[in-house]
């Protein structure tokens, strides 16, 4: 990762721990829609997709979480998708209450930028998540990342569920 991302062709600066693939997962604490604090080990044993963007309240934010949402019905329970941004988690609740939010769930880091800090992926400029996705093995190991570069633009689920596909393979082997 380069520590840069782009806004409508503007540089902007991550901030944070930048993670790599390979390495141990960091803890982070996110605030629920019911205002509880949630951490990565609350999903221990599941292969997770964390699924992280600038803000519900944008159409490619919008589409992420909606799609996410519908890819996730079809996958087993070994795995969970978790939506992360900096939106309060009112403002997320009314969201995934419209839009029939219920394979995914959606978490805020308005409260301590916990995971933002940690994994590397807070703006600096905006004070909001950049765009990608993660995702975690069931031993806490990363095993993808993909940030994409210009936030105006979606991520690839096609790479995302491909490399997930590949996770849940290994996992069965070993």
């Amino acid at each position: 990762m380069s520590g840069i991302v782009t806004f409508k062709g503007e540089r902007l600066h991550l901030t944070g721990r930048q993670v790599k693939v390979g390495k141990r997962a960091p803890d982070f604490r996110l605030i629920s829609q019911d205002l509880r604090e949630v951490s990565l080990s609350d999903f221990e044993g599941k292969v997770k997709v964390i699924n992280f963007f600038p803000s519900l309240d944008t159409p490619v934010c919008d589409l992420q979480v909606k799609e996410f949402n519908r890819k996730a019905a079809g996958l087993s329970a070994d795995v969970v998708i978790i939506g992360i941004s900096k939106d309060l988690p009112f403002a997320q609740a009314r969201f995934c209450s419209a839009n029939e939010i219920k394979n995914e769930v959606v978490l805020s880091d308005y409260r301590f930028s916990s995971f933002g800090l940690n994994y590397g992926f807070l703006v600096k400029e905006l004070n909001l998540l950049a765009r990608g996705t993660l995702i975690i093995d069931k031993g806490r190991k990363i095993r993808y990342i993909q940030l994409v570069e210009e936030i105006t633009r979606s991520v690839d689920f096609e790479a995302v569920f491909d490399k997930l596909q590949e996770v849940l393979e290994g996992s069965i082997q070993g």
